[in-house]
């Protein structure tokens, strides 16, 4: 996997690290090409090793831990099975290709912190849409810091669109156990990593995001987000 420069990915990333009495908000966008590399053929080479397995089988997905949350009633219709109520919910599926283009864009990201070769398709969701994304981001990032995502929302989806051409895509999340989860550690309030693969494109923009106490943070040694090391956030800096 490729990551692709993108100035204005770049500044949203700069926006997304915020610092409130609170909590500390740290955000990114990284936009990747799907073409492989050395390392990745490796991986996709090992994950299709068994004789007899193609990149075109399909495995199982986890419902969306956002869907979990909600009533029965509330989950998207496809899931359940109009015919016999007795039948267990339908499950989506993802292609074994699909699942290792997520697992490389996660050793990419998290490179060279964490190793997620070894995760497996139940660790994954796919989306019922954008916009249940898109209310799920700005319910967590509002709830933060208000005012501030307000001022940033418009910024953020319009980028995103232009990068990846949401409408097209297919968007996954990731969400494993706490044991394999780089968010785990104590002191973090929210996190999400999603995944928005247009294939026509040959691209995935990668969003992942966590919120972790500011008590927590400036006991782990995490810098203040007021540090050098931070950008300033202008918005003057946006395109309109």
């Amino acid at each position: 996997m490729k990551l692709l420069e993108n100035p204005q990915l770049d500044a949203l990333n700069s926006a997304l690290c915020i610092q409130e009495e609170n909590c500390q908000i740290v955000g990114r966008l990284e936009s990747y090409s799907c073409k492989m590399a050395g390392t990745d053929k490796k991986l996709f080479k090992a994950l299709n090793h068994e004789p007899g397995v193609s990149p075109s089988d399909l495995q199982a997905l986890s419902p969306p831990q956002s869907m979990m949350s909600h009533s029965p009633g509330a989950y998207y219709s496809r899931s359940f099975s109009s015919d016999n109520e007795e039948q267990p919910p339908l499950c989506d599926v993802i292609s074994r290709k699909t699942l290792y283009y997520l697992i490389a864009t996660l050793n990419a990201s998290f490179h060279p912190d964490y190793d997620f070769s070894n995760a497996k398709s139940h660790e994954f969701s796919k989306e019922p849409s954008f916009q249940w994304v898109m209310n799920t981001v700005s319910s967590n990032l509002y709830a933060a810091v208000g005012e501030t995502y307000n001022t940033l929302k418009m910024q953020l989806w319009t980028a995103m669109d232009a990068e990846i051409a949401v409408s097209d895509c297919d968007i996954y999340s990731y969400n494993p156990d706490l044991e394999s989860d780089p968010y785990g550690e104590e002191g973090n309030i929210w996190s999400f990593n999603y995944f928005f693969y247009n294939k026509k494109l040959k691209r995935i923009l990668f969003f992942s995001c966590r919120a972790q106490s500011s008590a927590a943070a400036s006991d782990s040694g995490v810098q203040d987000l007021d540090d050098d090391n931070y950008e300033a956030y202008d918005m003057d800096g946006f395109d309109e």
